[in-house]
């Protein structure tokens, strides 16, 4: 699945990897030694995230009910909190410096 910015027509990624159940989101990125440049992982329901256990930094992206995006943290280091945001429904998570040309109020899409 693609991840795209619909406000600014741009592909994001091209593999959105999908984390729904309670054990996809328990384990996430944990423990992993890296993430492909292309790929991004959705975290539904999701309202926050932490980097326990990881081995690398990412960036990430708080949407809400409506793939709004609610807020926005760059280049999150391993051991660290992320952000609560009250209108955050989902977060997708994605390697550092990928995170370019996303804004607060811009609203993303998957796409097959």
């Amino acid at each position: 699945m693609k991840l795209v910015n619909s406000t600014t027509d741009t592909v994001l990624v091209n593999d959105l990897r999908q984390a729904y159940s309670f054990w996809s989101r328990f384990k996430g990125l944990m423990f992993k030694c890296s993430m492909p440049s292309d790929s991004a992982l959705h975290l539904y329901p999701c309202r926050s995230i932490h980097t326990f256990f990881m081995k690398f930094s990412i960036d990430v992206i708080y949407l809400d009910e409506e793939n709004k995006v609610v807020g926005i943290e760059t280049n999150l280091i391993p051991g660290k909190i992320g952000w609560r945001y009250k209108e955050a429904r989902s977060v997708i998570e994605l390697p550092a410096g990928k995170l370019y040309g996303v804004s607060t109020g811009d609203t993303l899409a998957f796409a097959e």
